[in-house]
């Protein structure tokens, strides 16, 4: 893979350069988002719009739009060679992120009960973006990024860990949560209720965004920043209508919730 991408790039600086314009580009795409979404929301789940191309069964499109994310990481560690993977700051933030998509690509889709059909175009758009963000990521890490010797002793690192290990938690148990909402055989919607959803209706949102918003303070990079910043547009809308949509749902919904940040949003 070297070879090829030595192809691609004449130089390391050239292939820096374009990594960096990739994360630039993705905070472009989560400006246009943010003002995109203020006026319709994101065709999945209950909000499915199947004008939207073919509807994709659910197990299908989370394993296949999640597996990029994982896989394409995995074959640049595997088949690239870089002094930067035996970096122990490298390999740890490397690790936060194949952690969670190892999880999301390779178990989560196959946990999932029912579920409604996912429109060909967010599926489709979901793999573009999984086959992008993976390859930013780990290659950076992988290739360019450079961290002083006591990196992982810094506050920044310290904290940005433990923000994203407490948001892979919160966002494994409010998915353990939503699971189990159903006994066999049920159907229907009902309040979720335990964990961080007793503060906020989006637990499982605001799970990721704290696992991201860590990745990001313990890299310190455009990159990871970009991921953050378009997972925080993204969730944060989902939050906000799965909040409406409770209210107007369930008329025993608990008042005190908020949709994403307890107390405040």
């Amino acid at each position: 893979m070297d070879s090829l991408l030595s192809v691609i790039f004449s130089s390391e600086e050239e292939e820096q350069y374009v990594l960096d314009c990739m994360a630039y580009f993705m905070l472009l795409m989560a400006a246009c988002a943010f003002v995109s979404l203020l006026f319709k929301n994101v065709p999945y789940g209950r909000y499915a719009i199947y004008g939207h191309g073919f509807p994709v069964n659910v197990k299908f499109a989370w394993f296949v739009q999640e597996l990029p994310a994982f896989l394409v990481p995995v074959c640049l560690l595997v088949w690239t060679s870089s002094a930067k993977t035996s970096m122990l700051t490298n390999q740890l933030i490397i690790a936060m992120y194949l952690c969670h998509y190892a999880q999301r690509s390779l178990i989560y889709p196959f946990l999932i009960r029912g579920g409604k059909p996912t429109p060909f175009v967010s599926f489709a758009l979901a793999t573009v973006f999984c086959i992008y963000n993976g390859f930013m990521q780990i290659r950076y890490l992988s290739h360019y990024a450079e961290y002083p010797a006591d990196w992982i002793t810094r506050p920044c690192f310290i904290a940005g860990s433990v923000l994203w290990f407490v948001g892979w938690l919160m966002n494994l148990h409010s998915d353990h949560i939503l699971r189990n909402l159903r006994k066999h055989g049920e159907t229907g919607y009902k309040i979720p209720k335990g964990g961080m959803f007793e503060y906020v209706s989006g637990a499982n949102f605001l799970g990721e965004i704290t696992e991201w918003v860590g990745f990001a303070l313990a890299g310190q990079s455009v990159h990871s920043a970009a991921f953050a910043v378009f997972t925080i547009v993204v969730l944060r809308s989902r939050a906000v209508d799965h909040h409406k949509w409770y209210l107007t749902k369930f008329e025993d919904y608990p008042k005190t919730r908020k949709a994403l940040i307890p107390i405040l949003y």
